[in-house]
Parts: structure tokens; C-alpha cells; sequence
């Protein structure tokens, strides 16, 4: 994993973008994720949807990095951790929580994660239903446009197309930023990408070698 980031201040808060679907809040000591979707990937192949395997592995171990190097305290997931119930995928997660114990996870929840908390209650898990404030953001799952409040979000995947010499284009995930809300990329590669317009927002684009502003 190459780490690439960029720093904005937001709210006086320092805040650094990442090129690997996270976010860093420097003076909580937090990385912050959304969309992780532990189990897709085991329920399609359940149904006969043949999916490569490994996924999540790679995606836990990028996770593990960026705890790592960035010495985090806390996790926090912004909605839609699960993506289906008990199945090999949340076994893997099982075993990487065991091998992390110690490492404080609060899980906003989204529109997949539609198990009680006592479904998750061995792993303790601290779960929030509906929105958490930490000052002076508040974290809730589907994005929330008020100027009230300073908000951070995932749930639309959000991505961007970039065009390219001699008309080609590509297709990257990125973060939205706006004065009001920060809308995450899904941390799962096992996911698609809503390239719908960036009007309002700036975007913050990525792939494995860099990190941009559009």
C-alpha cells in the first residue's frame, strides 16, 4: 500500500484525505470509513455470483495500515458496515477484531446494517442508530445537507470522471466537500461508483499513486 494524503483544515479541525478511501482526524486520533459492506462479496457467491476472492482480506489490510501509520485511537464507521449476516466475510472480521481488541470502533449505522446491536455485541461495538455529534461534526450515514451543522457521510459512493488526453475519460472515487458536509467514498473496492454531478462540491480524486483536487 502507497499512501498518498492531503490536509485541509475544516472546522478548525485538521482533516487529512487519503488516497485509500479514508479519512484521518488528526486531533480525535480517528480514522474514518464508510461503506465497508462486510459479507457482500460471501453473499454473491452464494448466489451463484461468482466473485473473486481475497476482497476483503485486501480491504482489512489496507484498514490495519492506516491505523498503524497514522497511530489511530478510534474508528469510526459512518454507516453500512454490514452488507448481509453471519457469513465467511464476517468471520474474517471476527478474527481481525480479535487481533485488534483493544482499538475503540463506534459504527453509525446505515441502511444495510439492519441487525440489533446485540448481533455485533461480541465484538464490542459501540453503535449509534441514527447520527453521532462529536464536536464540531456530526456523522450520519446517508448524506445531510443543513447549514447548520457540519456533516460527514458516505452512502453514495460517490466518484468522479476525469477526462483525459485524445477524449478519454476515467472513472475515479473521490470525497465531496462542501461548506455544510463531507460525503466519504465507500472503503470497499467491491463497490460502484455514483459519478452523478459534483455541482456545489468540491471533489477530492484519487487512485493508487496520487490524491487531487478538481
Amino acid at each position: 500500500m502507497t499512501l498518498h494524503t492531503l490536509e485541509k483544515t475544516i472546522q478548525n479541525q485538521t482533516l487529512v484525505f487519503t488516497n485509500q478511501r479514508a479519512l484521518f482526524w488528526q486531533e480525535q486520533k480517528a480514522v474514518i470509513i464508510s461503506d465497508l459492506h462486510i459479507g457482500k462479496t460471501a453473499y454473491f457467491r452464494k448466489n451463484g455470483i461468482p466473485i473473486p476472492s481475497g476482497i476483503l482480506e485486501k480491504d482489512l489490510e489496507r484498514l490495519q495500515n492506516l491505523l498503524d501509520l497514522f497511530s489511530a485511537d478510534e474508528l469510526l464507521i459512518v454507516g453500512d458496515f454490514l452488507h448481509a449476516g453471519k457469513n465467511k466475510d464476517f468471520e474474517i472480521f471476527e478474527q481481525w477484531r480479535s487481533n485488534n481488541c483493544t482499538l475503540k470502533i463506534t459504527l453509525i449505522k446505515g441502511n444495510h446494517d439492519i441487525h440489533k446491536a446485540a448481533f455485533l455485541q461480541h465484538l464490542d461495538i459501540s453503535i449509534v442508530e441514527d447520527f453521532l455529534t462529536i464536536d464540531p461534526f456530526t456523522f450520519i450515514h446517508e448524506p445531510l445537507d443543513s447549514d447548520k451543522q457540519f456533516s460527514i457521510s458516505g452512502h453514495l459512493h460517490p466518484g468522479v470522471t476525469v477526462k483525459l488526453e485524445r477524449r478519454k475519460t476515467v472513472r475515479l472515487p473521490c470525497f465531496r466537500v462542501s461548506d455544510h458536509q463531507l460525503i466519504l467514498p465507500a472503503f470497499s473496492e467491491f463497490t460502484g461508483l455514483d459519478t452523478k454531478s459534483c455541482e456545489d462540491f468540491d471533489c477530492i480524486a484519487f487512485t493508487d499513486d496520487l490524491i487531487f483536487e478538481l
